[in-house]
């Protein structure tokens, strides 16, 4: 089994990178950063990112099927158009609560966009923290980034087992997806909010996004929005 390698592929230094996803047509990791207003896209090959202010919290962002890509931002769903910079609202929640705003997004297998989660299959060690954004792998195992827990874990979602754990170099890992030619390749968000001075001399990768090879496995790539 060839050997677990963790580097920090962009030293972002986000405030709450999330909702990383596989553009494979792009060659290029999406991602956001909540707190910061912003959606990012890391290009493998020039190894570097662009990014697209939005004017409310960004949570999560998909792919679309007709192209370009979806977002949920404050309380909206809404599509945006990434050489445009253009953000298009498509419907929006919660008109009469303000201060609300979706935490994470998923696209299903029928092509659906859901914000937020259901069944409890896992509860995690006290080292492990708190469960954050979470992916699959072609096994069917789940695998669930930690925040403050500075790791990946690795789970069977049938038998309730952690079958693997990775660690990385920052505490506040805030999701992960697959991707790469192949989805060999984790892709792995994290956060910088809240930490003082002293914290992040200690972790100055802290809000980077890191790429984990030699899992082992690969991981089903993301379904796109079908409106």
């Amino acid at each position: 089994m060839s050997s677990i390698k963790v580097e920090c592929v962009a030293r972002e230094g986000c405030g709450i990178g999330e909702s990383p996803v596989w553009d494979e047509e792009a060659g290029a990791l999406l991602f956001v950063d909540i707190s910061r207003r912003k959606v990012c896209r890391w290009s493998a090959a020039a190894a570097r990112v662009e990014a697209v202010a939005v004017d409310a919290p960004v949570s999560s962002v998909a792919l679309r099927k007709s192209g370009d890509y979806v977002i949920t931002l404050g309380t909206r769903f809404a599509a945006l158009k990434w050489k445009e910079q253009l953000v298009t609202t498509i419907t929006q929640v919660d008109k009469d609560k303000p201060n609300n705003r979706f935490n994470d997004g998923k696209v299903d297998p029928a092509g659906r966009y859901f914000a937020g989660n259901r069944r409890s299959i896992y509860k995690l060690e006290k080292d492990e923290s708190i469960p954050d954004g979470m992916c699959i792998d072609t096994e069917g195992k789940l695998w669930v980034a930690c925040y403050d827990g500075g790791r990946v874990i690795r789970l069977d979602p049938e038998t309730g087992k952690r079958l693997q754990t990775v660690k990385l170099p920052v505490d506040k890992t805030t999701s992960c997806c697959f991707g790469g030619k192949d989805y060999s390749e984790m892709y792995v968000t994290s956060a910088s909010d809240g930490m003082d001075k002293e914290w992040l001399s200690r972790q100055p990768q802290a809000g980077g996004i890191f790429k984990i090879t030699g899992l082992g496995v690969k991981g089903v790539p993301p379904y796109p929005f079908a409106g």
